[in-house]
C-alpha cells in the first residue's frame, strides 16, 4: 500500500473529512442565513420607502387632483437615481412617470410585485431588462399609480455575499484538507512507531517500550498504560523463567535423593523392617515435593486472580487465633513461646489463602526465629527473665483502611539488602540453607497480599524480624 493510501485510510484523516464537511456545512448555512437576512432587510427598507412615497403621492392627488399628481411624479422622476413612477388612466395609458415597459398585467393587480421593467431613457431593444420591487395602488376615478425601486443593489449585495461564501467554503476545504493531512501524517508516524515496537516485542524482545511523547494526549496515555502492562508481562516472564530454573535446580536434588534411596533399598535392604524404613523415607521425600508443588500452585492461583471467586467477609482476629492454636505445640517442641494479640478487624478476601500466608510466616518464625541472646539478657536475673516478651508474636489489628496481620520473632532477622530478594521464589538465604524448606513461604505471602490489593512488609524488630501482611479492608461495611 502506498503512503498516500495509508494516509487516507487513517481514522484521523477520515475524522478530519467528517469534521470538515460538518464545518463547511455550518459555514455555508451561516453565510446563507446572513445573505437571506440581508436580502430581507433590504427588501423591507425598499418597501418602507415605497410605502412612504406612495402615501405622499396619494395625498398630493387628494389635494391637487390629477394635475397635481402628474406634476409631483414628473418632478420626482427627474431626480438622479430616482425610484420608479408611473401613472396610468383607467384604460392603462401612461400619463406620467419614468417607466417605459413592465411585465404584462402588473398594473392590473394592485399590491406588491417583483417585475421586469425598462426606463424611458432605455427604450431600446438592446437594453437589458431591470428588476424592481413595485407597488400598484388604485386612485379615485380609476387612475392607477405605481411606485417602485430597482433591486440591483440587492442583487449586487447578494452576489458579493455569495462570492464570499464560495471563497470561504473553498478556503475552509483547502485548509481543512491540509490540516487533515498534517494531523493524519503525525498520527500515522506515531502509530507506525508503536507498530514497529509491538512487532519487536512480538519477536521476543520484551524490553522494548512504546514511545511516549511530551504532549500528554490520549496516545501518550495509552502508551504509558501499555508500557506498564509490558513491564508487568516482562516481570512475569522473568519470574516464570526464574521459577523454571529454580524448579529444575532445587527439585533435582530431592528427586535424585528419592531415586537413590529407592535404588539403595532395592540393592541393600533384605528384611521387611529395612524395606519399611526405606519406604517411609521415600514417602517423606514425596510429601516434601508435594508440599512444594502445592505452594507453587497456590502462588499461581493468587497471581492469576483465580482465587477472587472465593472471597468472603471474615475476621482477621479469628484467623490469627486459629493459627496460634495450630502452631503452639510445634513452637513448644522448639522451646519457643507463641502468643497472639488480636483485635477484631474485618477483611473481604480469600480466607484460605490469608490463613495459609499467615501460617507460612509463623512456620518461618519457628524455623529461623530462635531468639538471639543479648549480653543484657545473659546477665539478667530471674524476675527480668519472667517478664520477657514471647519469642513469636502474632498480631491482627486495623490501621486506617488496612488490616495488618504480622508475625514478629527475635531471631537473627534478615539484613535489609536481602529483604527484597527474600520474597522471590526458591530463594533461601545463607543462614537458612541448613534448615528444611523450599523457599516459597514469603513468595506465597507476597502473592496473597498482591491478590488482595495490599503488600508484604519486612521490617527489623530489634532484634529479629517483623513480617506484616497488609490487606485493605474494602468491601466490608
Amino acid at each position: 500500500m502506498t503512503a498516500f493510501g495509508k494516509l487516507i485510510r487513517t481514522t484521523a484523516f477520515r475524522l478530519t473529512l467528517v469534521y470538515l464537511f460538518l464545518f463547511a456545512l455550518f459555514a455555508a448555512s451561516l453565510l446563507g442565513y446572513f445573505a437571506w437576512n440581508t436580502r430581507r432587510m433590504i427588501t423591507e427598507q425598499i418597501a418602507d420607502t415605497v410605502n412612504s412615497e406612495l402615501s405622499e403621492l396619494n395625498e398630493q392627488y387628494t389635494r391637487g387632483g390629477l394635475r397635481g399628481l402628474v406634476t409631483a411624479v414628473e418632478g420626482r422622476a427627474l431626480r438622479p437615481g430616482a425610484n420608479l413612477y408611473l401613472v396610468t388612466t383607467p384604460q392603462g395609458q401612461g400619463v406620467a412617470g419614468n417607466v417605459a415597459s413592465l411585465a404584462p398585467g402588473v398594473m392590473d393587480r394592485p399590491g406588491w410585485a417583483e417585475t421586469f421593467y425598462k426606463r424611458l431613457e432605455e427604450n431600446d431593444a438592446t437594453t437589458r431588462n431591470h428588476f424592481a420591487l413595485v407597488k400598484v395602488a388604485q386612485l379615485s376615478g380609476g387612475f392607477r399609480i405605481l411606485v417602485g425601486r430597482d433591486l440591483e443593489e440587492r442583487r449586487r449585495l447578494f452576489g458579493i455575499v455569495a462570492r464570499a461564501a464560495q471563497w470561504s467554503v473553498l478556503i475552509v476545504i483547502v485548509l481543512g484538507l491540509g490540516g487533515g493531512v498534517f494531523v493524519a501524517r503525525r498520527v500515522l508516524r506515531r502509530i507506525d512507531a508503536i507498530t514497529g515496537t509491538t512487532q519487536r516485542i512480538m519477536a521476543g524482545d520484551l524490553s522494548e517500550r512504546l514511545p511516549v511523547g511530551r504532549s500528554g494526549d490520549e496516545l501518550d496515555r495509552l502508551a504509558e498504560n501499555l508500557n506498564m502492562m509490558l513491564e508487568r508481562i516482562e516481570a512475569l516472564m522473568v519470574g516464570l523463567k526464574e521459577v523454571s530454573d529454580n524448579i529444575a535446580h532445587d527439585l533435582r536434588t530431592p528427586l535424585t535423593r528419592l531415586r537413590n534411596r529407592a535404588e539403595e533399598a532395592l540393592a541393600q535392604s533384605g528384611s521387611e523392617t529395612e524395606y519399611r524404613a526405606a519406604l517411609e523415607r521415600t514417602i517423606d521425600e514425596s510429601d516434601g515435593l508435594i508440599r512444594t508443588f502445592n505452594a507453587l500452585l497456590m502462588i499461581a492461583r493468587a497471581e492469576s486472580g483465580q482465587a477472587r471467586d472465593n472471597m468472603t467477609d471474615f475476621d482477621a482476629a479469628d484467623v490469627a487465633q486459629g493459627i496460634q492454636e495450630l502452631y503452639e505445640p510445634l513452637a513448644e517442641d522448639k522451646g519457643l513461646t507463641l502468643a497472639v494479640a488480636a483485635e477484631s478487624a474485618k477483611i473481604h478476601g480469600n480466607r484460605e489463602l490469608v490463613s495459609q500466608a499467615l501460617a507460612n510466616l509463623v512456620e518461618n518464625a519457628i524455623k529461623y526465629g530462635q531468639p538471639v541472646a543479648t549480653p543484657l539478657e545473659m546477665a539478667a536475673d530471674g524476675p527480668v527473665n519472667a517478664a520477657k516478651p514471647p519469642d513469636i508474636l502474632i498480631e491482627a489489628r486495623r490501621e486506617g483502611s488496612d488490616v495488618l496481620l504480622s508475625v514478629t520473632d527475635h531471631g537473627p532477622g534478615i539484613p535489609e539488602p536481602d529483604r527484597q530478594r527474600a520474597v522471590e521464589r526458591f530463594v533461601r538465604l545463607e543462614a537458612s540453607r541448613t534448615q528444611p524448606g523450599s523457599g516459597l513461604g514469603l513468595s506465597l505471602a507476597s502473592a496473597v497480599a498482591t491478590l488482595h490489593g495490599g503488600d508484604l512488609r519486612l521490617a527489623d524488630s530489634q532484634p529479629g524480624l517483623r513480617v506484616t501482611l497488609v490487606i485493605p479492608s474494602r468491601g466490608v461495611e
